[in-house]
């Protein structure tokens, strides 16, 4: 299925409530439940309809997509990120579906598990996970202005190109531990008069992994993974903000037997000589002379990737702000642009010569004051 805007998805308009969103949802998904609508098609549209609403309903979730829209959302969160905390539970029990029971797991389970298209999400008993990284990237105003492509290198754990992660030595293999038999824990039976006692711990001699190793790799000492640089290229998108984070799915740490973590790169701003940032708008500030302040005239200013004209009206008093549209950062997900915000003071001359004097003391006097 194509994928749409969420907003359009819902029915909704940009700047709609939670309550709009979330009674949207409820008309749609009793429309398109799967224990009402057999339809084929009814099953996707539900699904379309579950992930809108789980981005929409949740604020941090919501802002990333009006920010950097769905590439913006599988950057940072997965599958399971995106539909936790949903509060679909309430809504289908409202509904007389009944309720999920065990939340989020129970409602992945019914609803989404049995239709395919989604992601598999770990079991507690899957092996674990390798550490998530956190690298800062620095980035130019131009950079964020129009987008940009970088090429970096990750310090990382990853798999050992010498076993291919399985931790044995280059002729050699794992074998099955004989303690656990593969299993990976041992079961221990006691007896307390009429109580049979029953302990399970890990396996001692495996630790955990259910195979042992004769001949460690030497590159990693058995580990399967070993320290290494990665080159990645890293897509920023137009607009992205000091602070915001862009996901890399499984260019974390590797760890043997379990799943990479996953990389987050950190927007930092590069300070720039002429602007300073406002959200979507730039702020730049200068000075016109008392004379093109008090008679008007036009003043040539930078811009993102150029210069701009800036008409200064007669009589413009120090401190005005001038908003030049369009010509801030570009909002993300192709919503327009911000603008560029221009303050003028008035630079007041300090050393005047006798023509200057004798004119503004000529001025003073049309004025009715008295130098």
């Amino acid at each position: 299925m194509e994928k749409r805007d969420y907003y359009d998805v819902l029915g909704v308009p940009r700047n709609a409530s939670k309550d709009d969103i979330k009674g949207s949802y409820r008309k749609l998904a009793l429309q398109y439940h799967p224990d009402r609508n057999k339809a084929p098609e009814a099953t996707e549209k539900f699904k379309e309809i579950s992930e809108a609403y789980a981005i929409l309903s949740d604020e941090e979730k919501r802002k990333q997509y009006d920010q950097f829209g769905r590439e913006g959302i599988y950057q940072k969160y997965n599958t399971e990120d995106i539909f936790r905390g949903a509060d679909f539970d309430s809504i289908f029990r409202d509904m007389g579906f009944g309720s999920f029971g065990g939340g989020f797991s129970s409602f992945v389970e019914r609803i989404l598990g049995g239709f395919g298209g989604f992601q598999n999400f770990e079991s507690t008993s899957a092996p674990s996970r390798g550490e998530d990284l956190l690298y800062d990237l620095q980035i130019s105003f131009d950079e964020v202005a129009h987008g940009a492509t970088r090429e970096i290198e990750v310090p990382r754990l990853a798999e050992c190109k010498e076993c291919n992660g399985t931790g044995a030595q280059p002729g050699s293999s794992r074998r099955t531990c004989g303690n656990c038999h593969g299993r990976g824990q041992v079961q221990t039976v006691r007896r307390a008069g009429f109580a049979q006692l029953v302990q399970i711990t890990t396996c001692p001699k495996c630790r955990g992994e259910g195979s042992i190793i004769d001949k460690p790799c030497k590159n990693c000492s058995g580990s399967g993974v070993a320290r290494s640089r990665t080159k990645l290229q890293v897509k920023v998108p137009p607009g992205a903000d000091e602070g915001q984070s862009l996901r890399i799915r499984g260019e974390g740490n590797a760890t043997q037997g379990g799943r990479s973590g996953d990389l987050y790169v950190r927007i930092r701003l590069k300070p720039h000589a002429d602007f300073k940032r406002d959200g979507d708008n730039i702020l730049y500030e200068t000075r016109v002379s008392f004379p093109k302040a008090a008679l008007g005239g036009e003043l040539q200013v930078p811009s993102i990737g150029g210069k701009a004209q800036l008409k200064i009206p007669p009589g413009t008093k120090p401190g005005t702000v001038f908003r030049l549209e369009g010509k801030g950062f570009p909002r993300v997900g192709g919503w327009g642009r911000g603008d560029e915000l221009v303050r003028v003071d008035v630079e007041i001359p300090r050393d005047l010569s006798r023509r200057q004097r004798e004119l503004l003391t000529e001025f003073a006097k049309e004025l009715g004051e008295k130098p």
